[in-house]
């Protein structure tokens, strides 16, 4: 493509040359100011635009101070604040407001406005947004917790419509693969599988199959048949881990082949199983921030097991360990000696691999319990293996 051909406008709607537009988009990137070099003047939306990064960027030019250097434009008045961020969801799609809603957040300390009703009805609510309202949670007026329990809500609602169907259906057939039994009663034969196991068995001249192998579930099938132990690090960093675990836990909690226990922990540890049903209760009991005393919570989870063979403990932190190491290790590996699967998870996000403490997670390791980053559409399958106790899909470092 040459310097004059002609590209669409996205500004105007009409037409421009290649080198006009990569001078658009560069003097947009550079946010303006004498340094620039680009020689192009911002009109119309990109000006507007313009002003919307640099109130919150500080690009100079037309930003928010106008001389460059860091602006942070949009300073402590609530109303602009809200036209802020109506301005961002006219220019930019969803994805990239999630992220200017954070950066706001962090660079201009807007975590105090978000205390305030209408500031969280012009937000765009995603798990971030959560974490942030949830470590706020106690000093958050009554005025505001309702409206805060109605976004968290949205996200918490989004999130289950995409998890639940396939881990379910993953767990579903995790379970049934694990109680499957190779000399059933004939009221428990699974005939659809045994057909299948023994098609090489067909004899034409009969018209019939001659199973050689029975496949079917024991009487009882419908009951419970594994325990889950969700033990989730509630520390400041772990914010995104905290929401999904939640949302997983809920889902887990509704079926009833799965005995499912969520237990959150800092320096002190949590049960919320009783609020399982509902994952915003669970969120709201989480209280983000603080030490961590990973044995303690660890030494609650051991009391809660009654089937070690049947159950799967699933720690998610970062490891660093406030409380006794070696004690921490020595109960890890207990319940693997017991019949435990245990596994560990550095985070429950789509972050990737948080900041962790290295030499407790080899140590766990060493113990036979790989330590990762886990995301949410992987989360299905690491369970789906716990449960059939086969090695854990570990993703590539």
């Amino acid at each position: 493509m040459t310097d004059d051909t002609r590209v669409h406008d996205t500004t105007t709607g009409g037409m421009t040359t290649a080198a006009d537009e990569r001078l658009r988009r560069w003097r947009l990137v550079l946010g303006g100011g004498a340094a620039d070099g680009t020689g192009r003047e911002l009109t119309g939306r990109d000006a507007a635009m313009d002003r919307t990064l640099g109130a919150l960027y500080g690009g100079g030019g037309s930003g928010a101070d106008g001389k460059g250097g860091r602006a942070a434009g949009l300073g402590g008045s609530a109303p602009q604040v809200a036209r802020w961020l109506g301005d961002i969801r006219t220019y930019f799609p969803s994805s990239v407001v999630q992220v200017m809603q954070r950066d706001a957040i962090d660079r201009l300390g807007l975590s105090a406005l978000l205390l305030e009703p209408e500031m969280l009805e012009a937000v765009e609510a995603d798990v971030h947004l959560v974490g942030t309202l949830l470590s706020l949670n106690k000093a958050m007026p009554e005025t505001t917790k309702e409206t805060a329990r109605a976004v968290v809500r949205k996200v918490v609602e989004d999130l289950e419509k995409k998890l639940a169907t396939r881990t379910r259906a993953t767990l579903t057939g995790a379970l049934d693969r694990s109680a499957r039994i190779s000399r059933p009663r004939h009221r428990d034969i699974d005939w659809d599988r045994t057909i299948r196991a023994n098609l090489k068995h067909y004899l034409p001249e009969h018209g019939t199959i001659v199973p050689e192998r029975l496949i079917g579930y024991g009487r009882a099938s419908r009951a419970v048949k594994k325990d889950v132990v969700l033990c989730i690090d509630q520390s400041g960093s772990m914010a995104a881990s905290v929401v999904y675990a939640s949302v997983f836990g809920a889902v887990l909690a509704s079926m009833r082949s799965i005995d499912t226990k969520l237990v959150v922990f800092d320096t002190a540890v949590v049960d919320l199983t009783d609020q399982l049903d509902d994952p915003v209760d669970v969120l709201f009991g989480t209280q983000l921030g603080g030490g961590t005393d990973i044995n303690r919570a660890l030494a609650y989870c051991q009391s809660l097991l009654t089937r070690p063979a049947d159950t799967v403990v699933v720690l998610i932190s970062d490891l660093y360990e406030g409380g006794i190491r070696d004690e921490m290790l020595k109960r890890v590996a207990a319940m693997k000696g017991a019949g435990v699967q245990f596994v560990a998870l550095l985070a429950l996000s789509d972050e990737g691999a948080p900041s962790y403490d290295r030499e407790h997670a080899a140590a766990l390791a060493a113990l036979g319990a790989p330590a990762f980053a886990c995301t949410p559409d992987l989360f299905p399958e690491v369970m789906a293996a716990a449960i059939e106790k086969r090695a854990l899909p570990v993703p590539e470092a």
